[in-house]
């Protein structure tokens, strides 16, 4: 007996779950094969500590990171967004945010001015341009402004839209003119209202970074030297350009145009042209033969190659007011 309580007690030791009522032959089985496991389980974690080096490649620090970054790579590539251990603990609930309409948003003087507006209305181009020198809810002289969604792509060549207009009563804006010409057209330039004239006067100003001009003219001749500009000039619109006009053989033409009312129009990345075509003081009447003549040039230009239908909407408004839709089949 004093044999089977020894046993019972390694047993007790190992965690086994027997009893007196096992046999000697039962207990000594069960300790043999518990002892066996537990030298097993040892020889494994001394093979996995001789596999793990101290630092390294090999080492826990860094087979726990490379896990870290699998489990990341795994949750981005499920789009999965939740924020995770300690983020998640301090990640702040707030209440949703609400979001006004955007008519609401607006002030009082706009909100009076668009009650004249009627909403889903298309008006023709006689009463859109009087609606909108009704609806000018600034103070100051506002800018009629005209705002075309083509069916082109701006991508292809032939239908990347770039091209100038003449307004018959201008835009209402001081135009500052600067002829980049050689000596001999000094006189025809300065003639015909050119406000900086001269290679030199203009370089200087280009050097300094000092745009003081609103349009630059400049000889065929000469644009070689405007090269190292294009940086300054490009983003800025102000590189001349056969298309719009602003490099020509008659220097005093292109001024007395540029001067007189002439502006260059082109469609943006979205397929869109934007053109003020005057001041709110013009009246009715001026604005809308200047519009006439914008459409007309824009209808001048269309791409032949075109499939899609040319223009896609059509809105007018004035600095600050609200956007009067006009129905294509007027104009």
């Amino acid at each position: 007996m004093a044999k089977k309580a020894d046993l019972l007690e390694t047993a007790a030791k190992l965690k086994l779950e027997l009893t007196a009522k096992n046999t000697i032959a039962e207990i000594e089985a069960a300790i043999k094969t518990a002892e066996e496991k537990k030298g097993d389980d040892k020889e494994v974690v001394a093979e996995r500590k001789a596999e793990t080096a101290k630092a390294g490649k090999r080492s826990e620090k860094a087979a726990h990171e490379i896990e870290e970054k699998e489990e990341k790579e795994a949750r981005k590539a499920t789009h999965d967004t939740t924020p995770q251990g300690e983020a998640e603990a301090h990640m702040k609930q707030g209440p949703v945010p609400v979001t006004r309409p955007k008519a609401e948003r607006h002030g009082k003087k706009y909100k009076e001015v668009a009650k004249k507006v009627e909403a889903g209305k298309t008006y023709n181009l006689a009463e859109a341009i009087q609606l909108v020198s009704e609806t000018s809810p600034v103070k100051f002289d506002a800018t009629v402004e005209i705002h075309v969604v083509l069916g082109v792509d701006p991508r292809q060549a032939d239908q990347n839209i770039r091209t100038t207009v003449t307004l018959p009563h201008g835009t209402g804006k001081t135009i500052r003119v600067a002829a980049f010409v050689p000596i001999d057209e000094v006189e025809a330039a300065k003639t015909a209202g050119a406000d900086i004239i001269g290679e030199e006067e203009i370089m200087k100003l280009l050097d300094k970074e000092q745009i003081t001009f609103d349009v630059l003219v400049a000889t065929p001749q000469l644009m070689p030297k405007l090269g190292k500009y294009a940086r300054l000039l490009g983003p800025r619109g102000l590189m001349p350009n056969p298309k719009s006009g602003t490099v020509a053989t008659n220097v005093a033409k292109a001024v007395k145009e540029a001067k007189g009312g002439k502006v260059e129009y082109r469609v943006d990345k979205q397929a869109i042209i934007h053109l003020g075509v005057g001041k709110i003081s013009f009246g009715a009447s001026k604005l809308l033969d200047n519009s006439k003549a914008f459409f007309e040039s824009l209808q001048s230009v269309k791409p032949s190659s075109l499939k899609n239908a040319y223009i896609q909407t059509i809105y007018v408004s004035s600095t600050m007011g609200p956007g009067i839709k006009i129905d294509i089949a007027s104009l």
